[in-house]
């Protein structure tokens, strides 16, 4: 399968204003890039790429005063099959992690272990650990929360989203990742793209997605408490301890964005 993959944004800026973006395909999809996915701005400026401390490329712009395009457009091979699922991954000992899987049992801006670890272990406790563990979590979260675009804010947290019981797929994110940790199951925040194909049309506008990848059985694996079933066509971009380290975009001033669009459709 190919999927052409995208964005459009459209800005309106007062004064020049720096900006950080981390769009593009995620360099562990580099081999299936059929066309890259090449960030474009109009008017035209000068772009200095990155690495983020998770290993993301990101882009470094000046955007100018006035109407400000940002844009990209690529194919990607895809092997057209649903998430997987490996249900006897094992959970680790703490002490067995690798030590870069570490940073992702801690707590982080929008994943307050310290506020959760009562309630996670009160919940899932008694569950099998492993893949059977997490996808409890995944289970529960995917019944607390309502979805809405109308409950988006980009402030809430793991245990706000909790206790509100409403927001968007960062929010399930948070909130498994959260507990995950609380379990002692490393977790970390993923952003990308998803397609809609298998699921009943009419089809929603498009959008990023936001799903979590947790370490067990030796490796990191997909999980998306959003949707909770397994998917065709997701499309990594960006990988963090959670939405604060992978911001689509980051604006350093006054800004209003005018038009945002998202496609992730198959190519015949």
């Amino acid at each position: 399968m190919k999927l052409r993959v995208g964005y459009e944004m459209l800005y309106e800026f007062p004064q020049p204003t720096p900006m950080i973006m981390v769009l593009g395909t995620h360099f562990t999809r580099a081999s299936d890039v059929i066309v890259p996915d090449l960030l474009t701005t109009s008017p035209s400026v000068a772009i200095s790429p990155y690495r983020d401390l998770f290993g993301n490329w990101c882009s470094r712009i000046v955007a100018p005063a006035g109407a400000f395009r940002l844009a990209g457009d690529g194919v990607v091979g895809d092997s057209g099959l649903p998430d997987p699922v490996f249900p006897k991954a094992i959970q680790h000992a703490v002490e067995a992690l690798p030590a870069d899987a570490l940073v992702y049992l801690l707590g982080s801006r929008y994943c307050e272990t310290d506020r959760l670890s009562d309630i996670a272990w009160k919940l899932f406790e008694q569950t099998p650990p492993g893949w059977a563990r997490v996808q409890a979590i995944c289970d529960f979260v995917h019944r607390r929360i309502t979805f809405g675009h109308e409950h988006a804010r980009a402030t809430r947290t793991a245990r706000e989203a909790y206790d509100e019981g409403k927001g968007v797929c960062r929010d399930y994110a948070h909130l498994a990742i959260a507990f995950c940790r609380c379990m002692n199951i490393p977790a970390r925040y993923c952003t990308g793209y998803l397609s809609d194909i298998g699921t009943p049309q009419p089809w929603p506008a498009g959008d990023f997605a936001a799903w979590f990848e947790a370490f067990i059985g030796g490796s990191w694996h997909m999980f998306d408490p959003r949707n909770n079933t397994p998917r065709i066509g997701r499309v990594l971009i960006a990988q963090g301890r959670d939405a604060a380290d992978v911001p689509i975009t980051q604006t350093f001033g006054p800004n209003t964005l005018l038009n945002f669009k998202v496609w992730t459709n198959e190519v015949a």
